[in-house]
């Protein structure tokens, strides 16, 4: 029987193929990524995982299952902790200090996946949680692996081969299957209204994942900018 994760994907699969196609993550396989882009896409994902911490602790607070409590709480702190060393080392390579990226600001789609999740989190159940916090653990590994697996051994050195490396490697593979794991036996426990439920926020979370790589390509203003 096909569980839930897999009807999800292949409900997704056109956007998540689309995710890795993106003209961001093309040229950043490639190392032709341009700087400014890649520093508007740094600054925004360090915000973005203050949130997504955030929901993952939430996470942690409700699963019915005492066995997932570690990895959910372990995963919230290494989105504030872990995550944040390797953006520093890449804020400092890029010459991105704390000025630099007060001057960045925080985009409407980064504002709006973040505020998505954190939403989730209040409103909806452990299940519809679960389900929208999947895609930025999936989606990253599906574009770190397909970039690593694409690559030429014999290119110049790539200038985001740490990014592409920290999402293609075994350790974060395990906590790819781990959370599809904590999904599954959610969606198995639940009825289909939940899975249904649980489907659309997959989606959704899986549309802002392209949408975050697209805003940070696009270095995307807010449109009433010039308003204010």
């Amino acid at each position: 029987m096909t569980g839930f994760c897999d009807r999800a994907w292949q409900h997704t699969v056109k956007l998540q193929q689309a995710s890795l196609t993106h003209p961001f993550n093309e040229e950043l396989a490639n190392g032709s990524l341009p700087a400014d882009r890649f520093q508007f896409y740094l600054a925004q994902d360090a915000r973005y995982l203050v949130g997504f911490g955030r929901a993952l602790s939430v996470a942690a607070a409700r699963t019915p299952d005492p066995a997932d409590l570690p990895f959910f709480a372990g995963a919230a702190r290494e989105a504030v902790v872990v995550e944040r060393e390797l953006h520093e080392g890449y804020f400092q390579r890029f010459g991105l200090g704390q000025t630099e990226l007060d001057a960045i600001e925080t985009s409407p789609t980064c504002l709006a996946y973040t505020s998505y999740l954190l939403a989730t989190a209040q409103t909806d159940g452990y299940p519809e949680l679960i389900a929208a916090l999947l895609p930025c653990f999936w989606v990253y590994h599906y574009v770190g692996s397909s970039i690593l697996r694409q690559q030429e051994g014999n290119g110049p050195e790539n200038p985001y081969q740490a990014w592409i490396d920290t999402y293609a490697d075994e350790d974060f593979a395990q906590s790819v299957d781990t959370c599809k794991e904590a999904v599954d036996r959610a969606a198995a426990a639940g009825d289909e209204a939940t899975r249904e439920r649980m489907l659309d926020r997959f989606t959704r979370a899986s549309e802002y994942e392209w949408m975050f790589w697209d805003s940070a390509y696009r270095l995307e203003p807010w449109p009433t900018a010039g308003l204010r």
